[in-house]
């Protein structure tokens, strides 16, 4: 499977871009995902402050339904500020049973956001919807949510898993540097999985997540490549091919999970 965001989008950061992003192209971009051996890609879509740091959900449901056996696509959610939850709200709405999307995607804390984290009450109006409508709620959160550390740390989304256990929960960049932590919220919360991506294969304290996987909790691994911020798909594949996961579990972080999440024929693994 497949973490991404739309070609063209811009997004900060040391690494050159793939050259699907750069030259904001599909064909090139398709060759990347071929050269990779991703046979299932899903498009993450976020909403933030910076237009430019965003992706239309129009865009990524015309996108699925123009290749819906290469892709399946998340829309973003902005975080509401005060007396925005009902658009918000109606978003979710929008994307799961208009759209058809498989989730929605939220961002609390980034670029410090008006809000306590992801169990802000204020959230939970987007939560109880999507759970309704059943869709995946996806959360990216890091070192780099919020304004301290307390932003990234899993006991807020311990919390929600708690509240919503009928609903299937994401984390991509798997709260890293709290990884005992998010482990620990596994073990704890059979609804969420872990998205380490582009922290998954060099990132300090890497290895626990492969432990992790290679033990107990080799159901709640998903592999994603972060595209285009970091390495190129292929690039992203190898790194994590070379990690110590047994093989049965690489079937599983590179597919079987996803597909599971996503309703998808686990057959279809190659």
């Amino acid at each position: 499977m497949y973490r991404g965001t739309m070609p063209g989008m811009t997004v900060r950061g040391s690494n050159p871009l793939p050259r699907g992003a750069t030259e904001r192209s599909m064909p090139i971009f398709m060759e990347e995902l071929d050269a990779a051996g991703v046979t299932h890609a899903v498009i993450w879509g976020r909403k933030g402050s910076d237009p430019n740091e965003s992706t239309n959900d129009d865009d990524v449901a015309e996108l699925v339904k123009a290749f819906p056996k290469r892709f399946s696509g998340f829309g973003g959610i902005r975080v509401p500020l005060a007396g925005e939850v009902s658009r918000a709200v109606d978003d979710v709405e929008k994307i799961l049973a208009e759209l058809k999307l498989k989730g929605v995607t939220l961002e609390p804390g980034f670029s410090m956001s008006p809000t306590r984290g992801a169990d802000d009450p204020r959230l939970y109006p987007i939560y109880e919807r999507c759970d309704r409508l059943g869709g995946i709620l996806a959360f990216t959160i890091s070192v780099r949510a919020g304004e301290d550390m307390t932003y990234s740390n899993p006991v807020a989304v311990d919390r929600v898993a708690g509240d919503f256990p009928a609903l299937k929960i994401v984390v991509s960049h798997a709260f890293w540097p709290w990884i005992d932590q998010g482990i620990g919220l596994l073990f704890r919360r059979p609804n969420v999985s872990l998205l380490p991506d582009q922290y998954g294969p060099t990132m300090p304290g890497h290895l626990q997540w492969v432990e992790a996987a290679n033990t107990a909790l080799s159901d709640r691994f998903l592999f994603g490549s972060a595209y285009p911020s970091s390495l190129d798909p292929k690039g992203m594949v190898e790194a994590y091919m070379r990690l110590p996961y047994r093989e049965e579990v690489k079937r599983k972080i590179f597919y079987e999970n996803a597909a599971r999440l996503l309703g998808i024929d686990a057959s279809r693994s190659k």
